[in-house]
């Protein structure tokens, strides 16, 4: 971990009774790197757990940009869903923002942000997201959830990017 950059995963409660998710890693890859592996919309597979049976349906390929929408299909607790996101903010090498336009959240936006820091790349997920049932569903299905798939997903990173030896290549 960089010296400069917290590794961080917490939740918060906004007082208009959202909820927040903030994930910030250093990766020991170079922005140039990391911010087109996050731009292919693909490797949302392979960031997200086998146990929600997460798929891509929107046909390759996926050029990004402001206004595009990509189609999903996973499972929650057995049940399938149907998910689509927009990109609503698109910086390439910067940032971009996700925003569900249909699926099993109230409210869901996703920013991803990436900086160049100490020879590797500051990863920040922020997470703003409301659910059907408030806090005692966030607390007892959703929270525990996405706690799950954000230490996945921090985990896959840090195996992905890991810096590679001769003997490992």
């Amino acid at each position: 971990m960089s010296p400069a950059v917290s590794d961080d995963l917490r939740m918060e409660i906004g007082p208009d009774g959202t909820f927040r998710l903030l994930s910030r890693q250093w990766l020991p890859a170079p922005l140039e790197q990391v911010f087109p592996f996050f731009a292919d919309a693909f490797q949302l597979e392979t960031l997200t757990p086998d146990w929600l049976k997460f798929q891509v349906l929107t046909p390759p390929p996926i050029a990004m940009r402001v206004g595009l929408r990509i189609d999903y299909r996973l499972r929650l607790h057995r049940i399938p869903v149907r998910w689509q996101s927009e990109i609503t903010e698109w910086e390439p090498g910067r940032r971009f923002v996700d925003e569900q336009r249909r699926g099993p959240y109230k409210r869901w936006r996703h920013l991803h942000l990436f900086e160049s820091v100490d020879g590797g790349t500051a990863v920040l997920d922020d997470v703003a997201y409301a659910v059907y049932g408030g806090r005692l569903v966030n607390r007892l299905c959703v929270q525990p959830d996405l706690e799950r798939i954000f230490a996945f997903r921090r985990r896959k990173l840090a195996e992905i990017f890991a810096p590679r030896t001769p003997a490992s290549r």
